[in-house]
C-alpha cells in the first residue's frame, strides 16, 4: 500500500537522500530489508471490520440511555477515533486503487489537496485514539480510587469539555503536522505525547491492578480461601497484560519508526526497518479492531443493547 504524502516521507526520511537510502539498503543486505509486500485487500478488510465493529458500539451507546455516562461517552469517542482511522484508510486505499488502475483521473493539484485532507484525518484520528486510550485510563481510575466523588469529579459539564478538548487538540495537531511535516520537533512532540501516554496508562493500571489485589488478599483472608485470591490476582494479571500488551504491540512499532527516524535516518538497520512501514500501519488498523473488544463489548449491558440493534 503506498502511503501519501506526509505519511510516505515517514516511511522514506526526508534527510536521507533517495541514494543513501538504496546504498544503505544493499548494504545490510538480504531478504529482511525488502520489507513485507501487504495487499491493498488486507487494508481493505481489516479497515471494513474496524468501520462495523465501532459503528455498532456508536449505535448501541446512543439507542441505550442507561449507556448515557461519561464512561460509555469516552467510549463512544474512542469508537469515533478508531472508525475514522479506518475511513481514512478505506478512503486512502480505495484513491490509491483507483489512481492506479487509470479510473480515476484527477488534476495534480486536486490530488495534492486531497492528500493533504486524507492525511490529516489520519493523523487526527491517530492523536485523538491515543488521547481516549488514555482518558479512559484516567476515568476508570477515578472510579475505582474515588468511588464516592466519582459523580461530582467527573460531572457531564466535565466529561463534554474533555471530550471537545481532545478533539480540538487533535485537530489542531494534525493541522501543525501537516503543515510541518518534514520538521525533527514535530516528530519529537509525536514521540514524546506517545510515551507519555504508555507512562500515563502503565501506572494508572498497575495501581489500580495493586489496589485490587489488595483487597482480595484482604477478603481471601478473613473468608479462608486462597485459591479464590489466586485466581482473581491472575484474572487480574491476564487482564492487564492484555490491555498494556496490545497497547504496546500496536503502537509502540510505529513510534519506534519515528525515533529511528530522528536518531539514525541513513543507518543501513534503521533503513531496513523503515522498510516494514505498511506493516506498522497495520497493527495500528489491528488496534482499531481490537478496541472495542476490550473497552465496550465486555459490557453487559452493551452486548444486549447489540443484540438489539443487530437482531
Amino acid at each position: 500500500m503506498s502511503t501519501l504524502a506526509p505519511l510516505r516521507l515517514l516511511r522514506e526520511p526526508w534527510n536521507a537522500s533517495e541514494g543513501n537510502q538504496s546504498n544503505a539498503t544493499a548494504g545490510a543486505g538480504g531478504a529482511w530489508c525488502q520489507g513485507l509486500d501487504i495487499p491493498n485487500e488486507l487494508f481493505l478488510v481489516l479497515g471494513l471490520v474496524s468501520l462495523v465493529e465501532n459503528l455498532l458500539v456508536v449505535a448501541a451507546i446512543l439507542k441505550n440511555r442507561n449507556l448515557h455516562s461519561p464512561t460509555y461517552y469516552f467510549i463512544c469517542c474512542l469508537a469515533v477515533s478508531d472508525m475514522l482511522v479506518s475511513v481514512s484508510n478505506l478512503a486512502e486505499t480505495l484513491f490509491m486503487l483507483l489512481m492506479e488502475h487509470g479510473v480515476l483521473v484527477i488534476h495534480a493539484s486536486i490530488v495534492r489537496h486531497m492528500d493533504n485532507f486524507i492525511d490529516m484525518l489520519i493523523c487526527s484520528s491517530v492523536v485523538s485514539s491515543l488521547s481516549f486510550l488514555g482518558v479512559i485510563a484516567v476515568d476508570r481510575y477515578i472510579t475505582i480510587f474515588y468511588v464516592l466523588r466519582y459523580h461530582s469529579i467527573m460531572t457531564l459539564q466535565r466529561a463534554v469539555v474533555t471530550m471537545a478538548s481532545v478533539w480540538l487538540a487533535s485537530t489542531v495537531s494534525s493541522t501543525i503536522f501537516i503543515t510541518y511535516y518534514n520538521n525533527t520537533t514535530i516528530l519529537l512532540c509525536l514521540i514524546g505525547f506517545f510515551l507519555f501516554m504508555l507512562v500515563l496508562m502503565l501506572v494508572l493500571y498497575i495501581h489500580m491492578f495493586a489496589l485490587a489485589r489488595h483487597h482480595l488478599h484482604s477478603i481471601s483472608s478473613q473468608q479462608k480461601q486462597p485459591t479464590v485470591y489466586r485466581s482473581s490476582s491472575l484474572k487480574g494479571a491476564v487482564t492487564l497484560t492484555i490491555l498494556l500488551g496490545v497497547f504496546f504491540i500496536c503502537w509502540g512499532p510505529f513510534f519506534f519508526h519515528l525515533i529511528l527516524i530522528v536518531t539514525c535516518p541513513t543507518n543501513p538497520f534503521c533503513t531496513c526497518f523503515f522498510s516494514y512501514f505498511n506493516l506498522f500501519l497495520i497493527l495500528i488498523i489491528c488496534n482499531s479492531v481490537i478496541d472495542p473488544l476490550i473497552y465496550a463489548f465486555r459490557s453487559q449491558e452493551l452486548r444486549r443493547t447489540l443484540r438489539e440493534v443487530v437482531l
